[in-house]
């Protein structure tokens, strides 16, 4: 979920002040170097290395579910800043890593991350670009073709996967770099969706179900190239919109690179209408048996879904299965 009029972001420890560079690499196993924890680490920052000289308001956005956002309004502009107090800096690396690599690439708009560190109280913050939001999500073919491009600029020279792992809703993704599509798909989305709902509902049935699909699931993928493209990874309508110029922009991601078509996972909830495909195929065109693998890139966020939210999306993702394994003749 994300907060009106900001951008957002959801994991880390502390960032380098501007400019930022994502290409810095930061390995799973080395936490980022904190920030000094003073008795408000946030005001410290915006006061020195935000470079301003005093804040005049703070007020409250909003948020999602899982976090607090306020506006901190300075006489160097606005900061967006999102805290929780409960999680540590390490819920706020992976979308700050993402949004960080997606800025990068200078395509479509995206929230510039500047701070993230801890809560002398316990907890952690993040602090970054405010952006004051249109009135509509934007026009649908600019959003298009705008994502297509990022999808081209952002590439990896390492596989599929993130340099760390982050979080899709409040699940874990596990990204370990894999040289291989659909062995990291099968594994670290569909295997561990399905084992988290063996786990938590005792779900034998779709697990076994899904593991057949798992087996199978290269025989969707024969003749396809597939390259490593930087993805948002939760693009939904919430994490969705536009600035006050009409730009598109997108917020609270979960990256990782992949296949591109795997961005339109959350299409069931996210309203993309025939210009945003339009536009988007004009710069990244259309595979061949791209209808063929629709289905299977919404499974995983149907069963993370079932995972977050309860039994009322395990028809949906069983159906998905379901309709695979009769094709296949399983």
């Amino acid at each position: 979920m994300v907060a009106a009029h900001v951008g957002l972001i959801s994991s880390g420890c502390c960032f380098p002040s501007l400019p930022w560079f994502p290409s810095l690499s930061f390995p799973k196993t080395k936490p980022f170097v904190m920030a000094a924890s003073g008795e408000d680490p946030i005001r410290e920052w915006i006061l020195s290395e935000g470079k301003a000289t005093q804040i005049t308001r703070i007020s409250s956005v909003g948020g999602g579910c899982i976090n607090l956002a306020s506006r901190y309004d300075t006489d160097a502009g606005s900061f967006f800043v999102k805290t929780n107090r409960s999680i540590g800096p390490s819920m706020f690396e992976g979308e700050a890593l993402g949004l960080g690599a997606m800025y990068e690439t200078k395509s479509i708009r995206v929230p510039r991350p500047f701070k993230v560190g801890p809560l002398p109280t316990g907890g952690s913050y993040i602090i970054m670009e405010f952006i004051e939001f249109g009135r509509s999500r934007g026009d649908q073919a600019v959003l298009g073709r705008k994502l297509a491009e990022m999808h081209k600029a952002g590439k990896s020279d390492k596989g599929f996967g993130f340099d760390v792992d982050n979080t899709i809703g409040s699940t874990p993704q596990i990204n370990t770099w894999t040289s291989d599509w659909v062995k990291f798909y099968a594994e670290h989305r569909l295997g561990y969706q399905l084992k988290l709902a063996l786990d938590q509902y005792g779900d034998s049935t779709i697990y076994a179900k899904g593991e057949k699909l798992m087996k199978n699931l290269g025989r969707l993928f024969e003749n396809v190239e597939i390259e490593p493209c930087l993805l948002h990874g939760d693009l939904w309508s919430g994490n969705i919109s536009s600035d006050k110029n009409g730009e598109p922009v997108i917020l609270d991601p979960a990256c990782y690179y992949g296949h591109n078509e795997a961005e339109f996972g959350m299409s069931w909830c996210a309203g993309f209408g025939g210009s945003f495909y339009n536009g988007y195929f004009e710069v990244m065109p259309k595979q061949a048996g791209f209808e063929k693998r629709r289905d299977v890139y919404m499974l995983y966020h149907y069963l993370n879904h079932y995972n977050l939210f309860g039994s009322g999306y395990r028809s949906s993702a069983m159906s998905i299965i379901d309709d695979y394994l009769r094709n296949f003749n399983i």
